[in-house]
């Protein structure tokens, strides 16, 4: 898995690629934590993500409480359509905004 950020008018915006499973999650979640202490605003950027686990959802549910807790925001844009189904599905779409793309994730 890769994960490449930059800042863009104060919202981190953060672009894993590959899978997050049982196999990934947890280097996601210690490459995410900086993050989280750092800025008040993260859009993570879904459209290298070629599938999400169980264990994937685990940490974007953590990333959002972090945020919320701190009075900040995590959204997701251009979710490939597998990947946002499952997102949908798992009601995780109801806790992380969804937006088709980055324009509309910053707008948010």
């Amino acid at each position: 898995m890769e994960i490449v950020s930059t800042n863009i008018n104060g919202t981190l915006v953060v672009m894993p690629e590959g899978r997050i499973d049982s196999v990934t999650a947890e280097s996601f979640q210690t490459a995410l934590l900086p993050f989280l202490e750092d800025v008040t605003a993260i859009a993570i950027d879904g459209s290298k993500l070629s599938y999400v686990s169980s264990a994937g959802l685990r940490v974007f549910l953590m990333a959002a409480k972090s945020m919320k807790s701190k009075g900040g925001t995590l959204a997701l844009f251009g979710l490939v359509p597998t990947v946002e189904e499952v997102f949908v599905i798992s009601g995780f779409s109801k806790i992380i905004p969804i937006h088709p793309d980055l324009d509309c994730a910053l707008a948010a």
